[in-house]
């Protein structure tokens, strides 16, 4: 089963070839200012709307959302899709409100940003946990899930593969934020052809096995139909996995926070939008806010399917993990894979790709925005202030390196895990409340002092832990919240002491740091309210329908 066909290796060699040629026809046509820091990091000015809506999405679709969300989609069902669906709405404001600010104040990092605003320990101490995060959190779990994922439909070691998507993403990464741009477009609709095409397979492949032949919207129907449970949006207390998206928590309390959080206080998100002008990254914003739309479809739907074949005889084995040969156990993150093998020679090589153009997009992301923040707010600042542009660029590249060299010999021992999703979303969430709270009172309450930016930087993660496992130390007599509720305690926590503190000890004169405000900024073009105003249509009517 897990064996690709002659038409697949000339299907991903395609692919492979035409990814890498783009790659350097970019590269040698800016070759001029490969050597400027702010061209390498952030392709300043040279980025298109699409450009920047695709490698926004590029960066943030990988394996964890084929494989990772597919694998919840079996467990849980449709209302995994509110990270997804709660962020094209969140994208919107951090258009209208947070975009802005960055591009008034000509940031570049986020330690940028908190420097400019706070104090340069502010900044320094969020730039490392930063570091930690991406590289032991994000790089690793997606290099883990990718390996995971392409060794099950090639012929090919999960160690080798490990290997091999590193060496491919720092090749891309290598060539800084303008050919990664530029790739992603064109791994953008990689993706999304070969994840509809292994979706169309699942949904015909469905409705052949209850015999109504390849039709696709019979397979839907057979899906609602087979797993009702599997529909809802909004989890009440008794569903089982409530303490993973608990009610309307997914709608106003910590998914929205943790999408703040995530699209507007995040290098390699927003690092795609703040080389361009406004209205350019005003427009990609809002572009991958409606791609945003479509990854459910391409994610989520595979993994309901094969929760309702499993659950009628189909691919008892295929789901199930061997590693204890005695005591084999059931394994959601392999629903994805196991449909992948299943497409037919050519369309698996498409499929493929697609998962391969995921992953690398999003680890080149990841390891290009690594780079920045220890290159301008680590290297610059604290090791080498006289370093030339030149040499900026090339310790960049080394940052590059090394955290993927980490990364990937960390990734194994990530084996243990059911859903890798989840793990992503929780232990990300530690330090997100806190990163959310710095940044809005930063830029939208100039009374917030320096002291009080520190002590949210350092309090986020302990008001995280603390409520984690304040629940096992007290033997149940604390409540155990589910995590996103965790993040909305610490959102709310770090508030009020951040504001308690800057009313208690206010800021002199000679402290003040403040970011500057232009209200006129928060005005947008018609169409990009008609493009709103359609998005939020199709939200309120996936979650009325669906609630």
């Amino acid at each position: 089963m897990n064996k690709l066909q002659i038409a697949d290796y000339i299907v991903f060699a395609v692919y492979f070839i035409l990814v890498s040629a783009y790659g350097i026809y970019i590269y040698k046509k800016k070759k001029a200012a490969a050597t400027s820091s702010k061209d390498f990091f952030l392709a300043e000015g040279s980025l298109t709307w699409w450009a920047i809506g695709a490698s926004l999405i590029a960066s943030n679709i990988s394996a964890e959302h084929f494989i990772g969300m597919s694998g919840s989609g079996y467990e849980i069902g449709l209302a995994i899709s509110t990270y997804e669906w709660m962020a094209a709405a969140t994208l919107i404001i951090v258009a209208v409100f947070i975009i802005p600010m960055y591009l008034k104040n000509k940031i570049f990092t986020m330690p940028q940003f908190l420097s400019q605003r706070y104090n340069g320990l502010v900044s320094t101490i969020m730039a490392v946990i930063w570091l930690l995060v991406y590289v032991f959190v994000n790089l690793t779990s997606i290099i883990y899930l990718g390996a995971l994922a392409i060794s099950s439909i090639a012929p090919i070691s999960f160690e080798w593969c490990i290997v091999g998507l590193s060496i491919f993403s720092v090749v891309v990464t290598l060539g800084g934020m303008k050919v990664i741009g530029y790739t992603d477009v064109f791994q953008v609709l990689v993706l999304v052809i070969g994840g509809l095409v292994t979706t169309y397979l699942a949904l015909s492949l469905l409705s052949e096995q209850f015999g109504f032949g390849k039709d696709i919207f019979k397979g839907l129907a057979i899906l609602k139909q087979q797993a009702p449970e599997h529909f809802h949006m909004i989890l009440d207390k008794s569903n089982p996995h409530y303490m993973e998206l608990p009610g309307l928590s997914v709608l106003i309390g910590g998914m929205l926070i943790n999408n703040l959080a995530y699209w507007g206080c995040n290098q390699y998100i927003v690092q795609r939008a703040l080389g361009a002008d406004l209205k350019t990254a005003r427009k990609g914003i809002l572009f991958a806010a409606f791609l945003k739309l479509l990854v459910p479809v391409i994610a989520v739907l595979p993994g309901i399917a094969m929760y309702v074949m499993h659950h009628n005889g189909m691919f008892q084995n295929e789901m199930l993990d061997f590693s204890d040969p005695h005591h084999p156990v059931l394994k959601p993150d392999h629903a994805y894979p196991t449909l992948m093998n299943l497409l037919p020679a050519g369309l698996k090589g498409v499929a493929f790709a697609a998962l391969t153009a995921a992953i690398v997009a999003s680890l080149a992301g990841k390891a290009n925005s690594i780079s920045t923040i220890f290159s301008l707010d680590i290297y610059k600042k604290y090791i080498n202030q006289d370093a030339s542009e030149k040499k900026m660029v090339l310790t960049g590249r080394w940052a590059v390196i090394i955290s993927m060299l980490v990364a990937a010999l960390v990734a194994p021992q990530l084996k243990t895990l059911d859903q890798a999703y989840q793990f992503i979303q929780e232990y990300a969430g530690f330090f997100s409340p806190g990163v959310l709270a710095i940044f809005l009172l930063g830029m939208f309450w100039k009374r917030t002092t320096a002291a009080a930016g520190l002590a949210g930087a350092l309090l986020t993660v302990p008001v995280s832990t603390v409520l984690k496992f304040l629940p096992q130390w007290t033997n149940g007599a604390f409540p155990n919240y589910p995590f996103l509720d965790r993040m909305t305690i610490t959102f709310f926590a770090v508030v009020i002491m951040m504001v308690a503190m800057s009313l208690r000890y206010p800021k002199s004169d000679k402290d003040s740091h403040n970011i500057e405000m232009d209200t006129s900024l928060f005005k947008v073009t018609p169409g990009f309210i008609v493009g709103s105003l359609i998005i939020c249509g199709i939200l309120a009517a996936l979650y009325t329908v669906y609630w």
